[in-house]
């Protein structure tokens, strides 16, 4: 017998949204994130950069693997980086005007990326020491195939390297 549950007014409308997320210990887990149809900081969607710099702690993620789709929940602080296919990094407000700088990032994992940031800062606090200090844990990436969202607490050295 199916259960039914009343509709709540304060359901928030959700939609998934593709990712891989890469462990401290190694694993990369392919699956999909929740994020809101609507944020409350600006107009437009949730994008995954606001779910994993809104709070400590554990997230949900639905995760694709031999034993068909689940939902597990993460500790952030374990997570090193997370793959989006789309470039969410454009929907952030003020991309357009922020200005690029080109880095190379060693991660505790041993890992090497390398791509494009942005930081919003106002004019002449705008180097990529700036970029380093914000108070965001994760942060975008943009490569060339993918973005990136790199937890900073797994962040061994960033250099500024020429345009890629």
């Amino acid at each position: 017998m199916a259960v039914e549950y009343a509709r709540s007014e304060f359901r928030i409308e959700k939609k998934r949204v593709n990712a891989v997320i890469t462990l401290a210990h190694g694993d990369a887990m392919p699956g999909h994130f929740f994020v809101a149809t609507g944020s409350v900081h600006y107009s437009g969607p949730e994008l995954v950069g606001d779910l994993l710099n809104a709070e400590p702690g554990f997230f949900p993620f639905e995760l694709h693997d031999s034993l068909a789709n689940r939902t597990i929940l993460y500790n952030r602080r374990e997570v090193v980086m997370v793959a989006l296919p789309e470039n969410e990094a454009s929907l952030v407000p003020g991309y357009d005007v922020a200005p690029e700088r080109f880095v190379s990032v060693l991660l505790s994992n041993g890992a090497r990326v390398a791509g494009a940031v942005r930081v919003y800062r106002p004019k002449g606090h705008d180097r990529l020491s700036d970029w380093a200090r914000n108070a965001d844990i994760f942060r975008y990436i943009e490569t060339g195939e993918t973005t990136l969202l790199v937890n900073m607490a797994h962040v061994i050295e960033i250099s500024e390297v020429p345009k890629l």
